[in-house]
C-alpha cells in the first residue's frame, strides 16, 4: 500500500462530478478513511436521493459521518466541524489517511480557514422565532432581515430560508448582526500547507447531462419511497434535509400540488443551479484547491 505525501486529502466538487468514486479508489490505494463533507449525506434519511455511498461501497473502506444524523436535527457547520475534528484525531491515531470528500464548500472552508465563533442560540429563542415566522415565505423573511440587519441581508439570497432564519436567530439572541461574528474566525483544523486539496471540475454541459440522468436513476431506484417516508415525518420544512435538492418538489407532487413531470423538471433544475453555485463558491472561497478534470484528479491525489 502506497504512503501519502501529505497529512490529509480534501476532495470537493459539484454534485454528480464523481467525487465519491474518486475518494474511494484513493482510500483503497493509500489506506484512507473517508470523512463526509456533504451537508445532506450526513443525514440517514435519504441514502438514494443524496447519492450517499452504498452499503457495498462502505465495505471497501472505512466511512465516517455518512448517514450519521437524524433528519430532525439542524446539523450546523459548527456541529459538523466538531465531529470532523474528533474523527480526524481518531484517524491519525490509527495511522490512516483522512480523506474529506463532499460538495459542501462551507465545510471545507471551515476546515482550512477556521470558523466564526458564533454564540449558541438558546432553544427558547429559536422556538419563539420559528413559531412567529411559521408559514412566511423566504422573501418575507428576507424583508424582515433587511429591515433589521441590512448588512447581513445583503449577503444572503432571498430564496434561502434556512440561512435567513439563522441570521434572525443570532440577531434576536445576541442583539448583534451575524456579519459581526463572521469577521472573527478561530484557527483552522487543518493546515492547508500540509494537505492536498482537489476540486473536481467537469465540463459543464456534460455535468448537466449527468445530473439529469442521475436524478432519473435515483427516482427509479427508490427515491420516491424515501421522500414519501420523509414526508410522513412532518418535519419543519426549514430544516436542511427538507430542502435537499428535489425534496420540496417531490413532496409537492406526492401531496397532489403539482404534476409528476413538473416535480422532476424542477428537481433537475434546482440541482443544476446548485452545481453552478458550488463552482462559484470554490472559485471565490477555496483558493487552496487545485482544480482538476476527472481524468487527472486521481493521479494528482496519488502523486
Amino acid at each position: 500500500m502506497a504512503a501519502a505525501k501529505y497529512s490529509a486529502l480534501l476532495i470537493a466538487g459539484p454534485t454528480a462530478s464523481g467525487k465519491s468514486a474518486l475518494a474511494l479508489r484513493v482510500a483503497e490505494k493509500l489506506g484512507g478513511i473517508l470523512i463526509n463533507a456533504d451537508s445532506i449525506q450526513v443525514y440517514r434519511d435519504l441514502r438514494i436521493l443524496s447519492a450517499r455511498p452504498s452499503a457495498a461501497e462502505e465495505q471497501r473502506a472505512p466511512h465516517r459521518l455518512f448517514g450519521a444524523i437524524d433528519g430532525a436535527v439542524n446539523f450546523s457547520v459548527g456541529l459538523w466541524l466538531e465531529a470532523a475534528r474528533n474523527i480526524l484525531e481518531e484517524t491519525r491515531q490509527a495511522g490512516a489517511l483522512p480523506i474529506f470528500v463532499g460538495g459542501t464548500g462551507l465545510y471545507f472552508k471551515a476546515l482550512t480557514q477556521g470558523l466564526s465563533d458564533i454564540p449558541a442560540v438558546p432553544d427558547d429563542v429559536r422556538a419563539n422565532l420559528r413559531a412567529r415566522t411559521e408559514g412566511l415565505a423566504a422573501a418575507e423573511l428576507h424583508a424582515e432581515l433587511s429591515a433589521r440587519d441590512p448588512l447581513m441581508a445583503a449577503r444572503l439570497r432571498p430564496s434561502d430560508p434556512q440561512r435567513l432564519l439563522r441570521a434572525l436567530e443570532v440577531l434576536e439572541a445576541t442583539g448583534r448582526s451575524l456579519a459581526s461574528f463572521q469577521s472573527q474566525r478561530g484557527p483552522p483544523v487543518l493546515d492547508p500547507a500540509a494537505t492536498r486539496a482537489i476540486f473536481l471540475s467537469p465540463e459543464r454541459a456534460a455535468l448537466n447531462l449527468r445530473i439529469d440522468e442521475r436524478f432519473e436513476a435515483m427516482l427509479a431506484s427508490g427515491a420516491w419511497e424515501e421522500v414519501e417516508a420523509l414526508r410522513r415525518r412532518c418535519l419543519d420544512p426549514a430544516l436542511p434535509l427538507m430542502r435537499a435538492h428535489g425534496v420540496p418538489h417531490l413532496i409537492a407532487h406526492l401531496e397532489g400540488k403539482i404534476p409528476q413531470d413538473e416535480a422532476i423538471r424542477l428537481g433537475k433544475r434546482d440541482t443544476r443551479a446548485y452545481a453552478r453555485r458550488q463552482f462559484t463558491f470554490a472559485r471565490h472561497q477555496l483558493p487552496e484547491f487545485a482544480w482538476a478534470a476527472a481524468s487527472e484528479a486521481e493521479a494528482l491525489a496519488l502523486a
